[in-house]
């Protein structure tokens, strides 16, 4: 029997509309649903409608369509009524925002089955513009409720999304520096990202550049924009995303734009970026990258073990991941004295800072007779605490659930 070809969806998320990719190994890149057949428009409003009297639920166009009856009661902004913790009354009934936004994502997941492409979802990755300790937490509830596994879910912000999707696109596409710019009607940012190429795996970082106003003259405005920020930069490529950029008002900033540099106008960037991050993270030992964003781990702790008669590292945390996700947990036997060196490394040093941690109080026991359950939970992307707990050795030697809490940084 054939085995199946692993499915990963994105869906890029904001409080007034959704849109979703998916991608499977035999496909060249990720594919964009659209919920109107033949239809090039992604977007898929963030609305439920429900039937009055009835379960019934509708979602997105659909919804949109059905609210301008009198059938179904409408419920809109399902992210920040989701975040805020609102209790949503619809006639004698009364559901958590949280939930009804789970139904919302739970009927994303459900489009490429729908439109007959493939069956079930092996990874999901949601990406939002920011992500904060509220966001991460409510949407790891919304994934428990789905029945997703941890490895099977995922929440990134736009520029971990444009760094997987840049990087997974030709390699005179990104040689140099890639920029996208984003644009609404009236205002616009850009991004810049870069590698370093001197060290392995190369560290790739993102710049934010201001949001500035745009003026009645959007063309001259965008040109401005353009030549500040491409000023003594060499850049292979520039992706334009948002709505911003429809109306053929480029003449002047496009003829720049296009000197020397490939450009793209889309609007689907980031949920095609979600897919492509989905797939490297089931990879990560082939990726030759480490992205340092905002939300990223700038660090490596570790320390050394003996394991099976060699002293190797064994590392708790690692740079370049997302600190709302990550955590280290073992547990080890003590040798020698009660004291731990842990081992502080930035992931572009060959130099490391050693911090030695004294476990003060713990009872003298003969040598390698005590056991302790090492945690290390960050709390932003440069600290980590640290937590050692003594678990005794069996029955020779109890327990005193003596705990040592240390909070680390560099």
């Amino acid at each position: 029997m054939e085995s199946k070809s692993p499915l990963y969806i994105g869906i890029d998320l904001n409080d007034r509309f959704a849109m979703v990719s998916f991608y499977q190994l035999n496909m060249q890149e990720p594919e964009t649903v659209s919920t109107v057949a033949g239809s090039e428009n992604y977007t898929i409003p963030l609305v439920l409608a429900k039937r009055r009297g009835l379960g019934q639920w509708y979602y997105g166009e659909e919804a949109m369509k059905m609210a301008k009856t009198s059938e179904v009661i409408c419920v809109d902004s399902l992210l920040r009524r989701a975040i805020d913790g609102e209790a949503i009354k619809i006639e004698d009934e009364t559901f958590a925002a949280e939930d009804l936004l789970g139904l919302f994502i739970q009927k994303l997941v459900q489009l490429p089955q729908k439109l007959g492409n493939t069956v079930g979802c092996d990874r999901l990755v949601l990406t939002l513009e920011r992500l904060s300790r509220e966001n991460m937490d409510l949407f790891w509830r919304i994934a428990a409720k789905l029945g997703l596994e941890r490895q099977q879910f995922m929440v990134v912000d736009h520029k971990e999304s444009f760094y997987y999707f840049a990087l997974n696109q030709k390699e005179d596409l990104w040689f140099h520096d890639v920029y996208l710019f984003e644009c609404d009607n009236d205002s616009m940012f850009y991004y810049a990202l870069k590698r370093n190429t001197r060290t392995v795996p190369q560290v790739v970082s993102i710049t934010e550049g201001n949001r500035v106003l745009l003026s009645e003259d959007k063309d001259s405005s965008f040109l401005h924009i353009q030549q500040s920020a491409f000023e003594n930069k060499i850049i292979s490529s520039v992706y334009l995303v948002g709505d911003g950029f429809d109306g053929g008002w480029m003449k002047e900033s496009l003829n720049f734009l296009c000197r020397g540099r490939r450009a793209f106008v889309g609007k689907n960037l980031y949920s095609k970026g979600a897919c492509y991050a989905a797939v490297i993270r089931e990879q990560e030992d082939r990726w030759p990258y480490i992205y340092m964003g905002e939300n990223e781990m700038k660090f490596n702790i570790c320390f050394k073990v003996h394991n099976r008669g060699e002293l190797e590292f064994y590392t708790l945390i690692s740079a370049g991941k997302n600190w709302f996700e990550t955590k280290g947990e073992c547990e080890v036997i003590l040798a020698g004295n009660s004291q731990i060196e842990f081992w502080k490394q930035l992931p572009y040093s060959r130099e490391a800072q050693i911090e030695t941690l004294e476990l003060t109080d713990l009872p003298k026991r003969p040598d390698c007779t005590t056991r302790l359950r090492i945690t290390a939970q960050p709390i932003a992307d440069d600290k980590v605490v640290i937590e050692i707990k003594d678990l005794g050795f069996g029955e020779i030697m109890k327990a005193t659930e003596k705990v040592w809490k240390y909070t680390m940084s560099i």
